[in-house]
């Protein structure tokens, strides 16, 4: 798929305008650069705050206990705290009806509940319903009649994973598990991983990660691919299976020669071959990501999932809105593994891959997302991994996140 100049880029999301193409300037002035918008691609452009009726990994669980923990998902405000009356988390919107302060600040007065600091308002966090109100008295006509919205919360993977959306007839939400890749909940694993807020849109991450181009030129850099060779250039195509768009590489050259500029390699003489360009190619994959039998290493599927997939191992990133500015960046590497191999991992999880890849490797593309200045933009040909994605958006059921209002 190759991109022409007449198609869409994405705009800066820390604007809250729409890009307007300028006209030529009648007088003087700093260049101006062509580009296109996203106005092709509607239903993504409007979903700075994500999608509804999704799950969404919020913090490590065992970072939730009595005290209230604020957490910002699809921009909604939202505190969870831990249940003493049955060891559950939950989640309730962090808003107190009667003036509006944070229950995030509240205390925990009563077993099971939650009380916002200002008036004694008290809340049960099972339902929400508004169990007292300690300034008004025991028999306070306002109880009963008020109440805070709940939050199904669950958790998987020693994560806290809030569902954002709509309900289903029976009042209960969708499996947390139809969110959740299929290999992390059908098998046994072990895993390590980071979950921070990065500055930046989280479709620019999103964008970033399934990005065909950026990883060749960007990550040589980057200490994890200290001793690794990485292609100059690459021919790829997408295939969709299950929900995934995968990345598929045709052709992987090593190096080029760019007619009157000259010769670019990232080979060097300490560095080896990398992994193939599928976990399954040389036959010696772990049977769980063998199983799999990916026809490429990188794959992206919604709300905003990433999966890059090694003969040994799988690395995840989750892109969940926070709000137009700021995105949960959750970071998953998994072996499929028991006894002392699961434990040497998890060795070699904390001395090294924390701080070499889950750190300073993809602090470089939370650096690229920060600093990125569009719309305008032009795309080139290995683009064709974002227009697949945001096409992907437009052709699916999706149902865009509204721009909190006042009182939320």
């Amino acid at each position: 798929m190759t991109t022409t100049p007449d198609e869409i880029a994405p705009r800066r999301p820390r604007l809250s305008r729409r890009y307007v193409p300028r006209a030529e300037p009648t007088e003087p002035g700093p260049p101006v650069q062509a580009g296109s918008d996203w106005s092709n691609w509607s239903t993504y452009d409007r979903a700075e705050l994500g999608f509804r009726d999704h799950w969404y990994p919020a913090v490590w669980a065992h970072e939730v206990g009595r005290k209230p923990v604020p957490v910002t998902i699809c921009g909604e405000k939202i505190v969870l705290v831990r249940d003493d009356r049955t060891g559950a988390i939950r989640g309730l919107h962090d808003r107190c009806p009667h003036r509006g302060v944070p229950l995030s600040l509240g205390r925990r007065q009563f077993p099971g509940t939650i009380s916002c600091p200002y008036h004694g308002w008290t809340y049960d966090l099972a339902d929400g319903r508004l169990a007292a109100v300690i300034t008004d008295g025991p028999d306070s006509p306002i109880c009963g009649k008020v109440s805070v919205a709940t939050y199904p919360v669950e958790e998987r993977l020693r994560l806290v994973f809030v569902y954002i959306g709509e309900l289903r007839a029976d009042g209960t939400p969708p499996p947390v598990e139809d969110d959740i890749p299929a290999e992390l909940t059908q098998n046994t694993l072990v895993l390590g991983g980071r979950n921070e807020i990065r500055d930046g849109n989280w479709r620019f991450a999103a964008e970033n990660g399934f990005d065909e181009g950026h990883a060749k030129y960007l990550h040589n850099t980057a200490l994890w691919r200290l001793f690794k060779v990485m292609p100059t250039w690459n021919r790829t195509r997408i295939v969709e299976r299950d929900g995934w768009l995968i990345r598929v590489q045709d052709e992987v050259h090593w190096e080029a020669e760019f007619p009157g500029v000259g010769t670019f390699s990232n080979r060097r003489w300490w560095k080896r071959m990398p992994l193939p360009d599928r976990p399954g190619r040389n036959g010696d994959a772990n049977p769980v990501i063998a199983a799999l039998d990916l026809p490429g290493f990188v794959s992206i599927r919604l709300p905003g999932i990433l999966r890059v997939a090694y003969p040994q191992f799988i690395h995840y990133e989750w892109y969940v809105p926070v709000d137009a500015d700021h995105v949960r960046y959750v970071q998953l590497m998994v072996r499929f593994e028991t006894g002392w191999k699961a434990a040497l991992f998890g060795a070699k999880y904390l001395a090294a891959i924390r701080w070499l890849f889950h750190g300073q490797f993809t602090a470089q593309d939370a650096w690229m997302v920060d600093v990125m200045d569009s719309p305008p933009e032009r795309l080139y040909r290995p683009d064709l991994s974002l227009t697949a994605w945001r096409k992907h958006v437009e052709d699916s059921d999706v149902v865009v996140q509204t721009v909190a209002r006042r009182g939320h």
